[in-house]
């Protein structure tokens, strides 16, 4: 067999690609890219701090990791149904109704290998070629990779500081053609931490009313990492006349420092949610039966970790905000969620390094911070809003304060 991947890539024996145009056009995860980096720098033996990382630092709470223990105790470890077991799918709508007040059966409701599976069925479930998806940025690096992939065309729009990193009412509108089929929405934001209140969701609802062949996908993982009292609102529950054409996603990744359980869920309408069980029944069937088991435990379970969680989290925010605001060249406004600081860091493009370098982009710094520095943060434009970066909080107070120094002395040599 001939391994050469020039081979592969360009389909020597049969005169053009054996790669799929889908996958060729496709780029790879920058947040998983830049921590491989990382990781491989630290292989060779040099202190890299990775801060590239979206995932919390915490134990996964030990009543969740009791019952994934019991049930494999109960030899719980059989297929479940493609769509999750029964009992979390109940689990799921108890968390919905208290917690949102959306009011779903077991049949509406979807559990995948994390929130990103749910994400990737239902655009594999509804794009047709040529379709559009307005994807406002800056964005989850996933979002116009997953649209691509499905064969649709990602519309992206971008939203900066001056609109604290949402889509507007009149943004939203521009955006709508007659070939647009979703608008994807997360709240609170990765990577900046944007939050959208009641009220600006409802006039988002207001302009999609008007236009009723586009759906709503609304990514609502960062729910429980907010920093003041404003309840949390969701897009179907703020507009019930949008609720036969949304689809609500959480899960217990971020809340429940389950990151590697990979359990999501998706509840919306019936047909919608058969056809991505299908997509799902072709691909991976099912999640792990015992974190299904765990995630029933998370759901119905103690939340007092909580409150501890969003602490650390708020004091680590102030910390790391204060600081990189205090770095001649970058700017950064306080998030008012998830556990990401995005920086402006258009200051400091047009700098020289040492070796007298330009850092011409974002991508550039992030580089030179990782040379130099020994800190992995992922640049703004991997989310569609060049001139920024991400920094992930989720690390402990001591690498954050050794990460911060360490950028503050990179970027003070930059000229």
């Amino acid at each position: 067999m001939n391994n050469d991947i020039d081979n592969v890539g360009k389909g020597a024996d049969v005169g053009r690609p054996f790669l799929a145009d889908r996958v060729l056009g496709a780029k790879p995860s920058a947040t998983k890219e830049m921590t491989r980096m990382a990781n491989q720098l630290k292989r060779d033996g040099q202190h890299v701090i990775t801060l590239s990382q979206g995932e919390p630092d915490f134990p996964t709470p030990q009543h969740v990791r009791d019952a994934a223990k019991a049930a494999i105790d109960r030899n719980e470890s059989r297929y479940t149904d493609v769509a999750g077991t029964f009992a979390l799918r109940e689990a799921v709508v108890r968390k919905f109704e208290r917690d949102n007040q959306l009011h779903f059966t077991p049949e509406q409701i979807q559990v995948g290998c994390g929130a990103k599976q749910l994400l990737y069925n239902a655009l594999q479930a509804t794009i047709n070629p040529g379709d559009e998806v307005v994807v406002p940025t800056p964005a989850w690096v996933s979002y116009p990779e997953m649209v691509l992939l499905a064969g649709g065309k990602p519309v992206i729009v971008r939203c900066g500081a001056e609109t604290a990193f949402k889509i507007t009412p009149a943004q939203l509108e521009a955006a709508i053609t007659p070939r647009t089929k979703w608008l994807m929405l997360n709240s609170p934001s990765n990577p900046s931490g944007a939050v959208y209140s009641h009220d600006e969701l409802a006039a988002l609802a207001e302009v999609l009313v008007r236009h009723p062949h586009v759906w709503l996908m609304a990514d609502d993982i960062y729910e429980k990492i907010r920093y003041d009292d404003t309840p949390f609102a969701t897009p179907a529950a703020v507009s019930p006349e949008l609720a036969t054409r949304t689809l609500t996603i959480n899960g217990v990744s971020k809340a429940y420092a389950m990151t590697g359980w990979r359990v999501g869920f998706g509840a919306g309408p019936v047909e919608l949610i058969k056809a991505m069980n299908l997509v799902q029944s072709q691909s991976t069937s099912h999640t792990s039966s015992i974190s299904q088991a765990a995630s029933i435990a998370a759901l119905d379970g103690p939340t007092d970790f909580l409150p501890g969680f969003v602490a650390a989290f708020r004091s680590r925010r102030d910390s790391v905000v204060r600081k990189l605001n205090a770095i001649d060249g970058l700017s950064c406004d306080l998030p008012p969620g998830a556990f990401y600081a995005f920086p402006s860091c258009e200051g400091l493009l047009g700098r020289r390094d040492a070796d007298n370098t330009v850092i011409a982009t974002d991508s550039d710094l992030a580089l030179y911070l990782l040379r130099m520095a020994g800190v992995a943060i992922v640049p703004g434009s991997a989310f569609e809003l060049p001139g920024h970066f991400r920094v992930s909080y989720a690390a402990s107070d001591e690498d954050l304060e050794i990460a911060m120094t360490r950028i503050a002395q990179a970027c003070a040599t930059l000229r």
